[in-house]
C-alpha cells in the first residue's frame, strides 16, 4: 500500500507498524529515514523565528493565503498515495483535511483519507489501531499499543507513590502566552501533578500571564510547538523576561525547565510514553529517572533567579 503521512506523529506511527511511507510533511524527521522521503507540502512561515515573529507570521498567512501551508500537487500527483492520513486538530501544525480532499478532488487521485484528531493519550491509541487498520497492519497495531498500555500503567502506579502533587505548567507557546491542553493535563495528572489551568482534551489557548502567576506553578515547562530544545532555550527570554517572573515557586525553587516540545509534547505519536515518563522525572524526580539532557534542560542554570 503506498501511503502518503501528512503530519509527524502518523509518520512515526506507519514507521512504528513497520511500513514505509511514499511521501510525509515537510516537518517529518522521525525516524530519520522519514526526513529523506518526497515532501508533499511547504510552509509559508519560517519556524525558526521566535514565538512572538512567528505568532505574527501565521496572522499574516491566514490573512493573505488562508492558511500556513500549501500542497505541493506535483509531487501528491507522483506519490500516487492509496492512502493519505491528515489531521483536523489544528490548521496551524500540519496540513488539514479541507486542503488534503481538496488536493485529492482536483487532482482526481483514487485515495483515501484518513483523518487523525487525537486530544488525549487515548485518541493517540485509537489512532494506532485506525492506522493498522487503514494500513492491513493490525496485529502490529495491536502490539504496540499493547506495549504502551503496559508503560503507561507503570508510571501511574509508580507515581501513586508520591506524597505530594506539586501544580505543574505547561508552555506551548511563550509569546503569546499558551498553556498545553489537548493530552498534556492527562499526563501531568498521570504523573502526580495538579494541572489546574487548563481542562484535559481541551485546546491549547492563549492564557492571561495573571492566569499563571496566580496558579503559581511549582513545577513549569516551556515546550513552544515545533520547537527543538535548542529553539526553546534560544528564545526562552520570552518567558523569563515577564513582569513577575521571579515571584514563581517554579522559578524560585530552581524547577523550570524547557523541553523539545516538537519531539515530545506536541505531536500526538508512540512517543508521547516517553514524554509521559519524562514529565514523571520533572515531576516526582525521587521517584523517577530525570529525562536526557537532549531533551530537557533546567532554566534555571542558565538563567538564575
Amino acid at each position: 500500500m503506498r501511503v502518503v503521512t501528512l503530519l509527524p506523529s502518523a509518520t512515526e506511527i506507519v514507521y512504528g507498524l513497520g511500513l514505509e511511507p511514499v511521501g510525509v510533511s515537510h516537518e517529518c524527521s522521525y525516524p530519520p529515514a522519514a526526513a529523506a522521503k518526497p515532501s508533499i507540502n511547504r510552509s509559508r512561515v519560517d519556524s525558526t523565528a521566535s514565538c512572538a515573529d512567528i505568532d505574527d507570521a501565521v496572522h499574516e498567512a491566514e490573512d493573505e493565503h488562508g492558511g500556513v501551508y500549501e500542497i505541493d500537487y506535483d509531487a501528491l500527483r507522483d506519490a500516487d498515495p492509496d492512502l493519505i492520513i491528515t489531521q483536523g486538530v489544528c490548521d496551524v501544525c500540519a496540513v488539514d483535511s479541507v486542503l488534503v480532499e481538496e488536493a485529492v478532488e482536483d487532482l482526481g487521485l483514487d485515495a483515501d483519507i484518513l483523518t487523525t484528531d487525537a486530544h488525549s493519550l487515548g485518541d493517540i491509541l485509537d489512532d494506532i489501531r485506525r492506522i493498522g487498520t487503514a494500513t492491513g497492519t493490525p496485529d502490529r497495531a495491536a502490539e504496540l499499543e499493547s506495549n504502551l498500555r503496559s508503560r503507561i500503567r507503570r508510571v501511574e502506579h509508580r507515581a501513586a507513590e508520591a506524597d505530594t502533587t506539586p501544580r505543574v505548567c505547561v508552555l506551548d507557546w511563550m509569546d503569546p502566552v499558551m498553556v498545553a491542553g489537548h493530552w498534556i493535563p492527562e499526563m501531568v495528572e498521570l504523573t502526580g501533578g495538579t494541572y489546574g489551568i487548563t481542562d484535559p482534551g481541551g485546546y491549547s489557548k492563549p492564557t492571561d500571564w495573571e492566569t499563571v502567576l496566580d496558579f503559581d506553578p511549582e513545577v513549569m515547562i516551556t515546550a513552544p510547538c515545533g520547537f527543538s530544545l535548542d529553539q526553546s532555550l534560544e528564545h526562552s527570554n520570552e518567558l523569563t523576561d515577564r513582569e513577575r517572573w521571579d515571584s514563581l515557586s517554579a522559578v524560585r525553587d530552581g524547577r523550570v525547565y524547557a523541553m523539545d516540545g516538537d519531539s515530545y509534547v506536541n505531536c500526538p505519536s508512540p512517543r508521547m510514553v516517553d514524554t509521559l515518563e519524562y514529565l514523571a522525572g520533572l515531576i516526582h524526580p525521587a521517584l523517577f529517572d530525570l529525562p536526557p539532557k537532549d531533551v530537557s534542560r533546567s532554566l534555571s542554570t542558565l538563567r538564575p533567579a
